[in-house]
């Protein structure tokens, strides 16, 4: 390429920029692009947007050096039906693009009436020409899964990058052959300059944000020689990456069709090792046969993650791939998904359900199932329940054939095994639970493997902490004199009675707490007003002392002042909102040590020497490499959130830029990270570099795949073998360390105890490997005939809907709510009060973090309105047309109208009374 050249791409760079959505040519240039700068061009596109990822492979073109790589582009253009930017570069024309642009901004000024107004399927086919043939596959996939409006969204997206000059008069001439009213707005000879519209938000939207997970480090991944489908041999029709040695030997039992469990490290490519197997499975059918293949993955990243990985490999091999988690589930009819496809990928849950309520009437309908993390097939985990289904089939005698079992994990675990042999029955036990006669290991291929993944150097630092605790003083006496005011109001409450026992500043003691709040909620006199003020009372006093006992937690293990910071905001979230007698009492009480305990928190001398520890480790190891990347794990939210803003406001730590990743579930008051600031976050972490050090709770130790580390601080932090391994795994980098540091030597012996049964569970599993095959099944068929035979005799018969009309109500106050007679359920899993009387009952205010989902559009949240309670009570929502309160059980109390009786649930699957589904009809009345 000429120098002239590249100073031209360069100058019409804006042009390609607006038009070209570089991962349809992706596959087209693989032999110029390094696999890595494939995969960062698909994360951008992902997570910000084609043009994002036109920009990025822009600047990865303009740095080939090779010979030939411009006329590869050009190739690649055409190839992929981008014939106007084709013709434009190739005559460094732009003339015919640039007059799109107008029509481009009316497009995105009417969008939002594009949205209402056209059904894309009545349309598509006569725009087939205006796009690119993976756009109109996408628009009718999005059309299938999420509805017309998000499939017409997707359609303006399309146009909004097309390149054909024609494609604004031939959307007018397919409005007009529809007789679309949307036709009038469309003035394609005037273009915008005689159109008048309201001036609205000029940018996309889109409902779902994906983020590029790779679990193989470095070279290696799915997009490796790519090309186009026509120009590839049959013999690496299927073969776009070359599997490693350790890779084909964990597939090869699979391969052989045998149920297999695949347990290799965190790092070593295992969802390539699945694709292996996959393809290999749906290869082998005959004509006229077909398998088809179900991915089970736990956790909603995984599920895309997968998804992703799935998708790019196998639909150019002409299989059909989709996915469907409990974020989509509800908008399309699943046995029809199942039924079309050929991979399905699944949140487990998905498949219970539907088993559950026959519409997938067997696994039979199956060929192959593979369970990712799959060491939690025990107890009531969906994995476990989907392979009761299998196991009934197989032991019943079942004439269907059952499906192929693959499990996936990194650590099979050892339970509470005390030695070898106890491992090695958990073992068997997993075994029987996922039907495999094969545990595969690397062995032959070892020193290949490690020079994949390397396993980090462990340490242990045993700190001290503070010698003296003032703060822990002021906040134990504040927390006494709570104590003595709740037992001065109830002496008779028996949860009560074993307070002293209880020791401030733990988990035992919140859940003391817990327990008590449960009490409270279902304490009953013959006086209900008493019984109301004392029920409110105690819950207040509790919730208090709840808050206390956060606070000394995060003040053993962070600093005083963001111990007292979360204290401040509690009391000022306190004074917003009811402020009655019962909590300016305890406000003042607070504020009367305010000053004492702002004191504390500025002395030097009280400083955190855990936190100096810390400091030193993170100092160190960035002196000694100023690259390093770390991810620091800790056990709670409200420390994750205390250690940024002590690493934020540390001078010594300046070169760290922390970000954080926590759980998306909710926990007390704390509402967890929403899925998209999840996928933002890691972003960040793994492809921009944003930040150099991850702030993670457990969330991020399974599962997840994170960019490669080479430190992990578990700080305070240790679970299970199962989880020492994955927080290990996840230093990938060569010379990778791992530090535990702690104050607590119970902690450092509980992660010694971890390593020993690590070692305990790779010596059960060679031990097995050495068990002929045919005494291992008969093993494995004992445990799963005995574990039949519990299963059967403990299964309790379908509770009867008690008929009978109940009171809800406020978990808080005791307030009459409503009654059961008046609730209805929506889409099975919703539930809606009717009635004037009830919206008399609660107030609403504007929901923190307004969302859309499915049919549902959170807009408030809503709390009792009684005076001086406002108890957390649900959402507010609009439904299709209608205007709904959305109630959750656990903020109410049961009441049995005859015996008086009261009781709690946490669940709404829990409480068995007669669900009536919700009518439209009902709420004309």
């Amino acid at each position: 390429m000429t120098t002239e050249q590249r100073r031209s791409l360069l100058a019409f760079q804006d042009y390609i920029r607006k038009t070209l959505d570089p991962t349809y040519i992706l596959s087209y240039m693989a032999p110029w692009f390094r696999e890595e700068e494939v995969q960062y061009i698909q994360a951008e596109k992902n997570n910000k947007g084609p043009m994002e990822a036109a920009t990025l492979f822009l600047k990865f073109l303009l740095e080939l050096q090779e010979e030939g790589w411009f006329r590869g582009f050009l190739d690649a253009l055409d190839h992929a039906g981008y014939s106007g930017l084709y013709e434009a570069i190739e005559s460094w024309d732009f003339k015919k693009i640039e007059k799109l642009e107008e029509y481009r901004l009316l497009l995105k000024r009417l969008q939002p009436e594009f949205k209402t107004r056209i059904i894309p399927t009545d349309i598509l086919s006569d725009l087939s020409e205006c796009l690119i043939n993976q756009e109109c596959e996408e628009i009718l996939q999005i059309c299938s899964t999420k509805g017309m409006m998000a499939g017409a969204e997707k359609l303006v997206e399309c146009l909004l990058r097309s390149d054909k000059e024609n494609w604004p008069k031939t959307l007018k001439l397919a409005l007009e052959r529809e007789r679309n009213k949307f036709s009038e707005l469309w003035t394609v000879e005037k273009g915008i300059k005689d159109v008048e519209t309201e001036d609205l938000e000029d940018k996309m939207e889109t409902s779902d944000i994906q983020i590029f997970y790779q679990e193989d480090p470095e070279c290696q991944n799915l997009s490796e020689n790519s090309c186009p489908p026509s120009e590839v041999s049959d013999t690496n029709l299927y073969s776009p990456f070359k599997p490693r040695n350790y890779q084909l030997e964990l597939a090869l039992p699979a391969k052989k069709g045998k149920n297999t469990i695949i347990c290799a490290p965190t790092g070593c490519g295992k969802t390539l090792v699945s694709v292996l197997i996959c393809e290999h499975h749906l290869k082998k059918f005959p004509p006229g046969q077909k398998g088809k293949v179900v991915f089970f993955a736990n956790q909603i990243p995984v599920y895309e993650q997968q998804e992703s990985v799935f998708s790019k490999y196998f639909e150019r091999l002409g299989y059909r791939v989709t996915g469907i988690s409990g974020a989509t589930a509800e908008n399309v009819p699943v046995e029809q998904i199942v039924e079309n496809n050929d991979i399905i990928i699944l949140t487990p849950q998905i498949l219970v359900n539907n088993l559950k309520k026959g519409t997938i009437p067997s696994l039979s309908i199956f060929t192959l199932m593979i369970f990712d993390e799959c060491h939690n097939t025990s107890k009531q985990h969906p994995y476990n329940m989907i392979m009761f289904n299998y196991l009934d089939q197989k032991l019943g005698g079942s004439s269907g054939p059952l499906p192929q079992v693959i499990g996936l994990t990194a650590s099979v675990g050892v339970g509470d095994a005390k030695d070898t042999d106890e491992a090695l029955d958990y073992i068997c036990k997993l075994c029987a639970s996922l039907d495999a006669s094969v545990i595969a290991t690397v062995k032959d291929n070892l020193e290949e493997l490690e020079q994949v993944v390397y396993k980090p150097q462990k340490f242990f630092r045993k700190v001290e902490s503070r010698v003296s605790d003032k703060f822990k003083c002021i906040i134990a006496q504040l927390m006494r004199d709570t104590e003595s005011l709740a037992k001065s109001i109830c002496k008779d409450l028996e949860s009560f009675s074993q307070i002293q026992n209880r020791e401030f500043g733990t988990q035992k003691y919140e859940q003391w707490i817990v327990t008590v709040q449960k009490a409270c909620m279902v304490f009953q006199m013959p006086d209900k007003d008493e019984e109301s003020r004392i029920c409110k009372a105690l819950f207040l006093y509790t919730s208090h002392l709840r808050k206390y006992n956060d606070a000394l937690i995060i003040s053993e293990h962070a600093r005083v002042k963001d111990a007292l910071d979360y204290l401040k905001d509690f009391f000022s979230n306190v004074r917003a909102a009811g402020f009655d007698e019962t909590e300016q009492d305890l406000t003042q009480r607070f504020e009367e040590k305010l000053q004492e305990l702002e004191s504390v928190s500025r002395d030097p001398s009280n400083e955190n020497p855990k936190l100096e520890d810390l400091c030193f480790i993170l100092q160190e190891e960035y002196h000694l490499n100023p690259e390093t990347i770390t991810i620091l794990f800790v056990k709670t939210r409200a420390l994750v959130d205390a250690l940024k803003n002590w690493i934020e406001g540390n001078p010594k730590l300046s070169f760290l830029k922390p970000g954080i990743l926590t759980g998306r579930g909710k926990t007390n008051q704390n509402t967890g990270m929403t899925l998209p600031a999840q996928k933002c976050i890691l972003d960040a972490f793994k492809v921009s570099g944003d930040h150099n050090i991850l702030i993670a709770t457990s969330v991020a130790d399974e599962g997840i795949d994170i960019a490669q580390c080479n430190l992990v601080i578990l700080y305070e932090y240790v679970g299970n073998v199962i989880k020492m391994i994955q927080t290990r795994g996840r230093g990938r980098a060569r010379g990778s360390k791992c530090f535990l540091l702690t104050s607590n030597a119970g902690v450092i012996e509980k992660e010694q105890i971890n390593m020993y049964k690590e070692k305990m569970m790779n010596d059960s599993i060679l031990r097995l490997q050495t068990w002929d095959e045919a005494v291992f099944r008969e093993k494995i068929l004992h445990i799963q005939t005995h574990e039949k035979l519990i299963r059967d005799s403990q299964e309790k018969p379908k509770p009867v809907p008690d008929k009978e009309n109940k009171k809800l109500l406020c978990g808080k106050c005791k307030a009459l709510v409503c009654y059961t007679a008046d609730i209805r359920v929506i889409e099975e899993c919703h539930y809606t009060v009717l009635g004037d009387a009830f919206k008399e009952c609660f107030v609403s205010r504007p929901h923190p973090k307004p969302k859309k989902f499915s049919n549902f559009d959170k807009r408030a949240k809503i709390f009792c309105a009684r005076q001086n309670c406002s108890h957390d009570w649900g959402i507010h929502v609009k439904y299709k047309t209608f205007e709904i309160p959305v109630i959750k059980i656990e903020s109410f109390v049961v009441e049995d109208i005859a015996t008086g009786v009261q009781t709690l649930y946490s669940k709404w699957k829990d409480f068995h009374f007669e669900k009536i589904p919700f009518d439209p009809a009902e709420m004309a009345k």
